[in-house]
């Protein structure tokens, strides 16, 4: 069997642009992390459904929650270690409690910030999404996964968190 080299958030840009393509509803929000988190690609294809809030992470959930009530369905992508700490009251606010249609990705979870430090890494994301009512949790082993749990979360209504790491990953094709 034959492995490929790929990483999580490639295919989740990957799945982003393939999704947008199919669903005008789409929407992709970032916190001034497109490069990283790889939503750029999806903002060089859909400029007007993309949107850069800045380094605000409370006011990315918040926008989140408002496109969401007005019918869209958003990804919302920053760090892990801001999605979940930095914002935890809006999320569980604005989007758990009230089941809001927002699927929050955060890349660079755990320790595979590397040379970022302790204070970019997210080891207690997990059990702040799990905790939640409504949350749906997903954490992609590899590339392949990341690709399918961003496809799935789209079709699922309600709030979902995608947890993905930053080092590229050997996986099966």
């Amino acid at each position: 069997m034959k492995w490929v080299y790929t990483s999580q958030r490639k295919e989740y840009a990957n799945a982003l642009v393939e999704i947008g393509m199919a669903r005008t509803d789409v929407v992709v929000l970032d916190a001034d992390l497109s490069s990283s988190t790889r939503t750029v690609e999806f903002a060089k294809k859909f400029p007007e459904r993309f949107f850069n809030v800045g380094i605000a992470e409370q006011n990315l959930m918040g926008t989140a929650a408002g496109l969401a009530v007005s019918g869209k369905t958003v990804f919302a992508s920053t760090f892990a270690v801001f999605a979940t700490g930095r914002c935890w009251d809006q999320v569980r606010q604005s989007i758990a409690y009230p089941n809001i249609n927002v699927k929050i990705v955060a890349t660079h979870a755990g320790i595979t910030v590397g040379g970022d430090g302790a204070s970019h890494q997210a080891l207690e994301d997990i059990g702040l999404m799990s905790i939640l009512p409504n949350m749906c949790v997903i954490v992609p082993s590899d590339g392949i996964e990341a690709y399918k749990a961003v496809k799935a979360a789209a079709e699922r209504p309600g709030p979902c968190y995608v947890r993905m790491g930053r080092a590229c990953l050997w996986s099966r094709p």
